[in-house]
């Protein structure tokens, strides 16, 4: 098992009954769900709240995205081997992390799936999906494993930390993102906004990762109430964005057709020449 590393000193942390403790002497309880707390509170943070979170699960939970859902748990079984280690950065309420052990279950792989996300309300609720997950309360920025400790790392619409995923990637391990392209949920946009603007979508090159495959997912979602539309744009950083009187078209919608657009990447960790 790999075990998380403090947030303090960076040593390994090892259970002791209801907690972790690393020999420096600090200390990190375990939840009632088996969730950790490892983040340093001097540290500032932004997460997802109970609204943003809950919003995902009713949404997701519709099946609304399965195209998207399916594409990435092929995407890492594809990569997967028995005894992998497999890090689900800014994994929110573990919809994509739940799916993607459920994935490596059937195909008979064995793996360690971690999760961290810096809001620990979708920590809390991640836990309630699925037990085998570890979780933990950390940020993308300061991950709580060691160094060349996971063969997989998946960021799917999570802050790029490349210097991190580097680190804690073995030498052969694989990183793997998803994120929304240039038309992604247009018509919502046009819905709420008078000038509704596109995605800019960054370059598939990044430092230190070689493309390894690259692969686009595209299809119609159709939102069959004004409910499962409102769920939909909370669940999006447009939510706390937007003004009240724009906010209010949404409620005069019955249903919506939205384009569902996403780009997948998976990298190699590129060798030093």
């Amino acid at each position: 098992m790999t075990n998380f590393i403090c947030p303090v000193c960076g040593k390994e942390l090892l259970r002791y009954d209801k907690s972790l403790k690393c020999s420096s002497g600090h200390c990190f309880d375990i939840s009632r769900k088996g969730t950790v707390n490892l983040l340093v509170s001097n540290k500032s943070r932004h997460g997802d709240d109970k609204r943003m979170v809950n919003a995902r699960k009713h949404f997701l939970g519709k099946g609304y995205y399965e195209p998207l859902h399916k594409a990435v748990r092929e995407l890492v079984r594809k990569y997967a081997a028995d005894g992998c280690t497999i890090l689900d950065c800014g994994c929110g309420e573990c919809s994509y992390t739940a799916d993607i052990a459920a994935e490596l279950s059937r195909a008979g792989i064995s793996a360690e799936i971690i999760g961290i996300d810096v809001s620990k309300e979708a920590i809390s609720s991640g836990a309630s999906r699925h037990a085998g997950i570890r979780l933990a309360a950390a940020s993308v920025f300061d991950i709580p494993l060691p160094d060349e400790s996971c063969g997989i790392v998946t960021a799917l619409f999570s802050p790029f930390s490349g210097k991190e995923y580097l680190r804690v990637m073995k030498p052969d391990g694989i990183y793997i993102t998803a994120f929304p392209l240039e038309d992604h949920l247009f018509e919502l946009k046009q819905a709420v906004y008078e000038k509704p603007y596109r995605n800019t979508v960054a370059p598939l090159e990044i430092p230190g990762f070689a493309l390894d495959s690259n692969s686009e997912c595209r299809f119609k979602a159709e939102l069959t109430s004004t409910e499962d539309i409102t769920a939909l744009f909370d669940m999006t950083p447009y939510c706390y964005k937007t003004s009240a009187a724009d906010r209010a078209k949404l409620d005069r919608l019955t249903s919506l057709t939205v384009s569902a657009e996403f780009g997948l990447a998976a990298y190699r960790k590129a060798t030093l020449s």
